[in-house]
Order: C-alpha cells, then structure tokens, then sequence
C-alpha cells in the first residue's frame, strides 16, 4: 500500500488544521498536505453553493477565483455521481471544462476529483487533484476517499459556525 506511514502524518496534520478558523486559512493548508501525499502539481478544493447551484474556489493553485455551474465540469459529475471520477486523459472525458485550461495557462494532463460529504450525506464540496507523474489508480480513490470524509467534519464546522470569511 502506498500510502502506508501517511496516516501517522495525518494526526500532525489535522491539529494544524485546527488552528485554521477561516476558508482562507485552511483551505491551503488542505491542499499542501494533499500535494504532498499524494504527489500532484495542484488541488483544489470547489465549495458547493447550493443556493446558487455553483461551485466556487478559492483556493486553486496560482488561479484567482473559479466559479462553475453546479452541473458543469468533473467536480459537478463528482457531485451528480457522488463518488471519485478519474481522468488520466481529461481531454478526451466528455465532462472536462478545457476552456478553464484555456484561461488559466494550465495544462491539464490527468485528474481525479472526490465529494466531500457532510454529516448528513450532502455534498458540501469536491476536492480536485492535477498532474500526477503516472496518473491515478485506484489507491489514489481509496487516499482521496479517506482524506476528503478526515476534512468534511472541519469544513461542516466552519459553515455551521458562520465563521466562513467573505470571498
């Protein structure tokens, strides 16, 4: 198993993440633990805006804001599947959005997305994974699975508190 001895980590981790009070301030630290597990250029971690039925980010490598309709993109097919979507060749995925490549400057060369569920089994958001060496398998699934429910509890915290900032 590959990611054996990451758990360990995980403990460290989720202490520092407790000191993160604010999207703004754990939301990195969500996606350079990520990064680094798993081995990836870049994460993002989408919110789920049921009242506006889209999905935004903050957070998205070196990228201001992304916003997308609920329905649109691998993290809406996430969200309508409820479960991790792989793209080891995103250009030919029928639910890939090339044109955020397209403004953004990035390449896109694979992809794995996995919900985030609250307490109540809704999805409250999708964490999104680029440009692994190799691509992703199945461990990749079973970590980001895993990884994404370790979070949940933290970031239903932050929307139950209202402590979210302004974005």
């Amino acid at each position: 198993m590959k990611y054996k001895g990451t758990y360990k980590k995980l403990a460290k981790f989720g202490r520092e993440l407790l000191k993160n009070p604010s999207y703004s301030s754990a939301l990195p630290h969500i996606s350079k633990y990520a990064k680094e597990v798993i081995g990836v250029q870049r994460c993002s971690i989408f919110i789920n805006d049921i009242e506006k039925k889209e999905l935004w980010t903050t957070l998205a490598d070196d990228v201001s804001r992304i916003v997308i309709p609920l329905d649109k993109g691998l993290v809406g097919f996430t969200i309508k599947e409820r479960k991790p979507i792989i793209a080891n060749d995103p250009y030919t995925h029928l639910h890939f959005l090339p044109e955020i490549d397209k403004a953004t400057g990035y390449i896109t060369t694979n992809i794995i997305t996995a919900p985030i569920f609250n307490s109540k089994r809704e999805i409250i958001g999708v964490l999104e994974l680029l440009n692994k060496d190799g691509g992703f398998d199945n461990e990749d699934i079973k970590f980001m699975i895993f990884f994404a429910h370790y979070v949940s509890g933290y970031l239903e915290l932050i929307n139950l508190c209202l402590i979210k900032e302004s974005v």
